[in-house]
């Protein structure tokens, strides 16, 4: 298989598994009648098409005390954002996994206009983004109990974000590079509920494999499948045998931050996880945009 080809297939497949609710080890994807939540609507796994796991239209990096969606203009966003959609739907991209957690940007309402114009599947997140020393947690988040936030990401599942039919297809929070603490296990115990209700899967921004495994400790404790967690950000966590081991234990190892410097150090962990049976449990990203 030529080089191009090979980077073209593998994530194609891993992401349809990843974000499948409840997905199971063996990618029969095209057999399950799972459909992907985007942000129009349910689309059937098998129409997804090649996706992009990781990435950003708009951040805000004000920090939740001062966070306000009015900062920015939709028209303003879409005119600038709208081209690079378009060019990646002429490469064959068809979908595109916006990561931006809520408090940093995310914005449904303007994801929606996004994709009508540029008829591209985008899928957004519920949950708490803890990473950058809490900078983008509310206040309310320390008060509340993990049921209490797990209610309000299951309520968005349910009933759609802020006022919107607009309803998240996955979890999306962050933890510190070091061992986990109180309110980041908080976090993870949250998403590990919400996920027991209602299957999304949960994407944290991790790094280091300390918290990574701290994280899925949490998860198996809880009663939560390896399966249903993204160590988001593992291309920062350099002993490949950590990678092997999360894939082999089932969860789904996300290398963000693919860029035209970095494509060979890519290419040699992907055979790594070739040579080990393990390709099927990687996604491949860039973490960009805004």
């Amino acid at each position: 298989m030529k080089r191009r080809d090979f980077i073209n297939r593998t994530p194609a497949m891993a992401c349809m598994a990843a974000f499948l609710p409840g997905f199971l080890t063996d990618i029969h994807f095209m057999e399950r009648p799972d459909p992907v939540i985007t942000v129009r609507g349910k689309v059937k796994a098998d129409k997804i098409g090649f996706t992009l796991t990781h990435e950003h239209l708009l951040v805000d990096f004000i920090g939740a005390g001062k966070y306000d969606p009015e900062r920015w203009n939709d028209e303003e966003v879409i005119q600038s954002v709208l081209p690079y959609l378009e060019e990646i739907r002429t490469l064959g991209c068809k979908t595109f996994i916006d990561c931006t957690p809520e408090y940093i940007g995310r914005d449904p309402s303007l994801l929606l206009k996004l994709s009508e114009a540029s008829g591209m599947n985008i899928v957004t997140n519920t949950g708490l983004y803890g990473a950058a020393d809490n900078k983008y947690i509310p206040e309310y988040a320390y008060r509340e109990s993990s049921v209490q936030l797990s209610d309000r990401w299951i309520r968005e599942f349910e009933e759609g974000i802020g006022g919107t039919p607009i309803r998240p297809g996955f979890m999306k929070i962050g933890v510190a590079p070091g061992p986990l603490s109180e309110f980041h296990k908080k976090l993870v115990s949250a998403a590990a509920l919400a996920h027991l209700k209602t299957g999304m899967t949960i994407a944290s921004h991790t790094g280091p494999s300390v918290p990574a495994f701290g994280e899925l400790k949490v998860l198996e404790e809880a009663g939560v499948h390896p399966e249903a967690f993204i160590w988001v950000h593992a291309q920062n966590e350099q002993d490949e045998e950590k990678h092997l081991q999360a894939a082999e234990m089932g969860a789904w190892v996300s290398l963000d931050g693919l860029s035209t410097e970095n494509g060979d150090q890519y290419i040699s962990w992907l055979k790594n996880f070739k040579k080990n049976d393990l390709l099927q449990k990687v996604l491949i990203s860039h973490d960009a945009g805004w």
